[in-house]
């Protein structure tokens, strides 16, 4: 039967002894999700997707530490698989944006250039990553002051990755404004299924700022806090919130944002020629015009 076991002396790296049903179910839900993206990635060709496959590898060694609470490897890798993933799914969604303003030709719209746009956050993304993997460095050495720092600086990381998620929410909000209220010919680009990727990004978005804000809390609590005592809120406000991104993600897949090569620069041609997910040119502006 699995026990309670402490780490060194009276140090405990667990709280409560992990839940191997509910770690085998979220392994098994993440696993074929994750098979789905990275069959969804090979068919398509989205490299820039790649990190939901990465990010979806997740629960395997919180299965194993039930029945070994007292062992510091399958702390250290469920710590790490668990804490980082959404910072990895972030760097794509920024992606995202920064295509769909390409594939509507909204450039001059976007407060920040789309090439610099996903440089600028994807830098804020790989700082949070950064950061967040150094505190879980030190919260996995063990020890109660060692937890202690690990602990603020995860907070840190995290705090940095809600602020740059905020700018970018921000981004993405002007940046819709701006082009349905300017553009002549906004409605020729219906047919590209910007709107459907744009409300995809928000709702993601909303979620995995909603994840990083509880881990704020759970961390910022301390080791002693509710949240690390209490396992339920891990699987409720983290696993949860992040498999209903990547299905989100696989659903509304953004393979909509491919540019054909015979499209005209101009966002005031007569005609605008897309190739849709099947492979079909499209003249949007007569697709815009019958809707």
């Amino acid at each position: 039967m699995a026990q309670l076991e402490p780490y060194v002396g009276d140090y405990y790296l667990w709280q409560y002894i992990p839940s191997l049903p509910a770690a085998v179910i979220f392994l098994i839900l993440f696993l074929a999700i994750t098979g789905a993206h990275g069959f969804k990635i090979y068919k398509t060709r989205l490299w820039f997707c790649l990190p939901f496959v990465v990010g979806g590898i997740r629960y395997g060694a919180r299965a194993a530490a039930h029945n070994a609470t007292g062992e510091l490897i399958p702390y250290i890798i469920q710590s790490t698989l668990t804490l980082l993933p959404p910072v990895l799914f972030a760097a794509s969604i920024y992606m995202v944006l920064g295509r769909i303003i390409r594939a509507v030709q909204g450039e001059p719209y976007s407060p920040i250039r789309p090439g610099i746009l996903t440089k600028v956050f994807v830098a804020g993304d790989a700082a949070s990553f950064c950061i967040q993997g150094g505190g879980a460095g030190i919260l996995a050495m063990g020890g109660s002051g060692d937890a202690a720092t690990g602990e603020k600086i995860v907070v840190g990381g995290l705090l940095v990755q809600i602020v740059a998620f905020g700018l970018f929410i921000a981004t993405a909000v002007l940046f819709q404004a701006r082009y349905r209220k300017y553009k002549v010919a906004a409605a020729a680009f219906d047919a590209v299924g910007w709107r459907a990727s744009m409300n995809t990004l928000y709702g993601v978005s909303a979620l995995i700022m909603v994840r990083s804000v509880f881990r704020v809390v759970e961390f910022a609590a301390g080791h002693d806090g509710y949240p690390l005592r209490n396992e339920w809120t891990f699987y409720v406000f983290d696993s949860v919130l992040m498999w209903v991104v990547m299905v989100v993600f696989f659903w509304y897949w953004p393979d909509n944002l491919q540019p054909g090569r015979g499209a005209n620069a101009n966002a005031n041609a007569a005609t605008l020629q897309w190739i849709d997910s099947n492979g079909t040119q499209v003249d949007l502006a007569e697709r815009g015009q019958n809707k």
